[in-house]
């Protein structure tokens, strides 16, 4: 998945127009934080596509007369732990399916990167921290408040970041407030070296899911 960023458009029917038509799988965002920003999040399974097709599209107006923010660009590969059980579903249906509900239309997308004594942790050690966090998320997703994206991004990002997250939900309100009680588990408190920047995005179109 890869995230591009856009300034200077002021009437957003047109981006809308060509993605539909383009028959691209992705999501078009209204910024929150820019009254004349959107963002394009792409999918798909062959990375060429993201030097191809997408690269064609975001080269042609209406995106050409847009002015790229490539500080907040985002690319990532979906990953597994290993505990999963179906692979298929975990990597390929469930993010396709997160991102392009309609029911969840508003989203915060952010890039983190751990700190150098994480990977000196022990896998016991390490466990523990990430099931601290995961069970805090798994806790919001239940109650339907928020659903998230995750994506490694090792070697595919500008600034050495380790993984892209997306958390979407039917209010914005539940988003920031997970982000806020995320601050307080030892994963967060301790050991990242950066966390964001933020984009905060609500859906205008998204393409049917497959």
């Amino acid at each position: 998945m890869q995230l591009h960023v856009f300034g200077g458009c002021l009437d957003a029917k047109a981006p809308l127009r060509a993605l539909e038509s383009s028959r691209v799988e992705a999501v078009l965002y209204q910024d929150a934080n820019d009254p004349r920003g959107i963002a394009v999040l792409a999918m798909s399974e062959d990375p060429t596509f993201f030097v191809s097709s997408l690269r064609e599209l975001l080269n042609a107006e209406p995106f050409a007369a847009l002015a790229p923010k490539p500080e907040l660009t985002m690319f990532g590969r979906t990953y597994a732990s290993g505990f999963e059980a179906d692979l298929d579903e975990w990597l390929l249906r469930r993010p396709r399916r997160t991102a392009l509900n309609p029911a969840w239309p508003w989203a915060i997308w952010y890039p983190l990167r751990r700190t150098g004594g994480f990977s000196r942790l022990t896998p016991q050690e390490q466990g523990a921290i990430i099931r601290e966090h995961s069970v805090l998320g798994r806790a919001y997703g239940d109650a339907d408040l928020a659903h998230d994206v995750r994506l490694a991004c090792h070697g595919l990002d500008l600034h050495d970041n380790d993984f892209v997250i997306g958390l979407v939900g039917r209010e914005l309100h539940p988003l920031s407030h997970l982000v806020q009680a995320m601050r307080k588990t030892m994963q967060t408190s301790q050991y990242l070296q950066t966390l964001g920047p933020f984009f905060v995005g609500h859906a205008l179109w998204q393409s049917p899911h497959r």
